[in-house]
């Protein structure tokens, strides 16, 4: 095209346009970076979010059947699990007691969220027994009259100086008439496991569901049941079909529920970044604006010798508009390669440590997300586009007459 020919001639370089030359690569660059920022900055926010739901779900469910008010336990749990489980999108539906307790090891104490689940062959087995880093889920699966069976979380078991197959010691409150004594009862450690989260892998426990009912003086009840999903997005879909078969004292609550102050931090954050990283992009196009006003001052002659030579003004317009493209195209295209190749390299040789303790991660993850470079290559565009509209209409308002009779 005549008028894409004449645009990306006036981005080359010459002697007397070095100024112009300048700017016009610091309007790339502005671009660029401003693409490469929002990118990274993005795909840390799904890297946080997506790494939260997967350790935080994993450990516990997608939806989670409770008493409304605190009781005894579920009893009966085991047919309302059935009914449960043949529900649509719903994988499992596990029994879940939960029991807080103070576990005493060879080198100190500490205190755990200990969690019986339902260790029969062929039953679900819960995310974080599946990253096991020594031995196996058979340790919990005890004979008559073995010592129940643990397996601890990895930070856990480093601060009571537990290892796989010596015991610890779990206090545990009971009744003595009236008074509440502490009861010191012994357990096999039968495991140790990683899910990569600190406040789990530094708190967590778990015991078959007979052996933890058995430890805490309990019926055959249960804290909960654990429903895990093929979309954890159905949740309120399964919550709504799970309440017509719970009875009136159960609830039924989603994970969205659950950790909504988490992910509505999160959600905030996302667009608290968009919106301060998005001023960059902003700077870079006020950076094409003066780009294109000094070169339409530049080439006032040249415009008007093309107008005399018939040039329409829609064509003038366009030559500007084409030159805002290519420099938001050019710093567009460089932003998202050079933000998606630090995101992997990043993400894949865990290149930004943390503190595990305040952010229960070990490494900033980054996971970019496809549909987030589309959006900000649109937007990119979109506002190098808008600089272009000032100086591109100035330039079909030169007179020819005017501009060359001094020439």
């Amino acid at each position: 095209m005549f008028e894409f020919f004449i645009a990306r001639r006036y981005l080359r370089a010459k002697r007397k346009q070095v100024v112009i030359s300048v700017i016009t690569f610091i309007s790339v660059a502005g671009v660029a970076a401003g693409v490469m920022a929002l990118v990274i900055a993005l795909a840390i926010e799904n890297g946080f979010k997506t790494t939260l739901e997967r350790n935080l779900l994993g450990a516990t469910a997608h939806v989670s059947i409770l008493e409304k008010k605190p009781g005894p336990g579920i009893e009966d749990w085991e047919q309302l699990a059935q009914k449960l489980a043949k529900l649509p999108h719903v994988v499992s539906a596990t029994p879940g007691l939960y029991e807080s307790a103070y576990l005493s090891g060879p080198v100190q104490g500490e205190g755990a969220e200990i969690k019986g689940v339902n260790v029969a062959p062929g039953s679900a087995i819960p995310d974080a027994l599946k990253h096991l880093k020594t031995g196996s889920i058979d340790g919990l699966r005890q004979d008559e009259g073995d010592l129940p069976g643990i397996i601890l979380g990895s930070r856990l078991a480093q601060t009571l100086g537990a290892v796989n197959g010596k015991t610890v010691r779990i206090m545990v409150v009971e009744f003595a008439g009236f008074d509440l004594q502490p009861r010191f009862k012994t357990a096999r450690v039968a495991g140790i496991f990683e899910l990569g989260f600190y406040d789990i892998d530094s708190h967590w426990a778990y015991m078959s569901l007979p052996s933890e009912q058995k430890m805490f003086g309990l019926t055959n009840v249960v804290s909960s049941i654990d429903m895990m999903l093929d979309d954890i997005y159905a949740a309120d879909v399964v919550q709504h079909a799970a309440e017509p078969l719970i009875g009136p004292k159960l609830g039924a609550s989603t994970w969205k529920e659950q950790y909504r102050q988490i992910l509505g931090a999160l959600k905030m954050e996302r667009i608290a970044t968009a919106i301060t990283i998005g001023l960059i992009q902003f700077v870079a196009g006020l950076n094409i604006l003066i780009t294109l006003v000094m070169m339409v001052m530049e080439k006032h002659r040249d415009i008007s010798i093309l107008m005399s030579m018939g040039a329409r003004a829609s064509q003038i317009r366009n030559i500007f508009v084409f030159e805002g493209a290519l420099i938001g195209v050019s710093g567009t295209i460089i932003g998202l390669i050079a933000g998606y190749t630090l995101c992997y390299f990043l993400d894949h040789y865990k290149l930004i440590p943390l503190d595990e303790q305040v952010y229960a991660l070990p490494y900033v993850p980054f996971s970019p997300q496809a549909f987030d470079g589309i959006w900000i290559a649109g937007a990119a565009m979109a506002v190098s586009l808008l600089a272009t509209l000032y100086p591109a209409r100035n330039a079909t308002r030169i007179a020819p007459v005017e501009a060359l009779r001094y020439e």
